[in-house]
């Protein structure tokens, strides 16, 4: 079965063609500045194990045209890994917010379009995209089964006690303000390798997302018990452009006293603070080239990052009641050793402890940096999303 995974953005969309239940990786791509000048297609297929790379200029006015050189990528004579766009059986959707009426995957109806709609409000920046996306591939694959993947699915196991606020009932009753979480394809992904690696199926498992969006979970027998996102991607960690946890009263002083109307403390909150507002930098390569020429404010927002990391930690080995292993993933947790020494350093106590010599190897997949007597596995587990969507589309039709 071949089953195309589309991840569409506000001016991109990411796609992956996989071929199932072997999981075999036919082709990858992105589409970038769509409904801008000098938009970008860069293609990847892979034929008899080679990786052939195809990259286009061109002006894309919209989705549909974008997709619709996809298709024609998809065929190509030379580059083509179908012959057809019916050889495509299913498509898969990420769609980031689910609210609480997505648990699992979904088969997409008209009804589950409208409930996304519904949902604009909870994920503006996101969902409306995502949305558009699957109007667009209903169109263009018209005889495949369209499935949603929602990010805030897997933390729907979430009990109240984590997921409530504590404001008025009516907020939650009427409004359903609450926290969902998000990356969750991710966890979810990183989780299961990790059990699977372990041999543990009630592993208790913290894992760590970090790339320009960061979000840990605590996760035992691949259930998610707490997450740090809530209502909207701002909560928890530092980020690339994200302030993570801050109190409401700075809300409050920065709109009542220095005079910012609501839509630009979103904007800081959500695009100027975090690595960028600290350093000038939302790119951890760049802010550790600035630590190397002595810039104290990127060593100190360095420190800042990996002090949230490890107080999350702390929190959800409470939650968890002991620990069998951290999980390090996305890009920053992938490649970034420096991030992961300073996120398990002065955890001892927990039975965390880093190998240094094997935290700075640059062994690829999945594999151990703590040291061999450490009471707790630090994993790093590269994170694949798209696949993980595949899976469950294969899944839900399939059972």
């Amino acid at each position: 079965m071949n089953i195309f995974v589309i991840n569409s953005g506000s001016s991109s969309i990411k796609y992956q063609l996989i071929k199932m239940p072997e999981a075999t990786l036919l082709c990858s791509g992105l589409i970038e500045r769509i409904g801008f000048g000098n938009s970008s297609i860069t293609h990847k297929s892979i034929k008899d194990k080679e990786e052939y790379v195809h990259k286009i200029t061109m002006d894309i006015d919209d989705h549909a045209t974008g997709l619709q050189e996809v298709v024609k990528l998809l065929t190509h004579d030379e580059l083509g890994v179908i012959n057809d766009p019916g050889e495509i059986k299913v498509v898969g959707h990420r769609v980031v917010h689910g609210g609480e009426s997505f648990a699992a995957t979904t088969v997409i109806t008209p009804a589950v379009k409208d409930q996304i709609k519904k949902l604009f409000p909870l994920a503006p920046l996101h969902n409306p995209a995502n949305h558009l996306g699957i109007e667009v591939a209903e169109k263009i694959f018209s005889s495949a089964t369209q499935i949603a993947v929602f990010d805030t699915a897997f933390h729907q196991t979430m009990p109240e006690v984590a997921f409530r606020y504590a404001i008025p009932n009516e907020f939650y009753h009427t409004h359903s303000i609450r926290a969902y979480g998000f990356h969750g394809t991710s966890h979810k992904y990183v989780a299961e390798q990790a059990s699977l690696y372990l041999h543990k199926k009630e592993a208790r498992l913290i894992t760590i997302h970090l790339g320009n969006g960061c979000s840990m979970s605590a996760v035992h027998g691949n259930t998610c018990l707490d997450t740090t996102m809530g209502l909207g991607p701002i909560s928890g960690l530092i980020m690339g452009t994200r302030s993570g946890d801050i109190d409401a009263s700075v809300i409050f002083h920065l709109v009542n006293q220095l005079g910012y109307d609501i839509d630009q403390v979103n904007n800081i909150l959500n695009k100027k603070s975090g690595m960028l507002g600290l350093t000038g930098f939302s790119d951890m390569r760049d802010i550790k080239q600035e630590i190397t020429q002595g810039n104290k404010e990127a060593q100190l927002a360095y420190d800042m990052y990996a002090y949230r990391i490890r107080k999350y930690i702390g929190a959800y080995t409470a939650v968890l009641n002991g620990l069998d292993a951290i999980v390090f993933t996305a890009g920053v947790g992938e490649n970034d050793a420096l991030t992961r020494k300073l996120a398990s350093s002065q955890l001892e106590y927990l039975g965390i402890h880093l190998d240094e010599e094997k935290n700075t190897a640059g062994t690829k997949g999945i594999r151990e940096i703590n040291t061999i007597d450490s009471p707790v596995k630090i994993l790093v587990v590269p994170t694949n999303e798209e696949l993980e969507i595949a899976k469950q589309c294969y899944s839900l039709l399939n059972t």
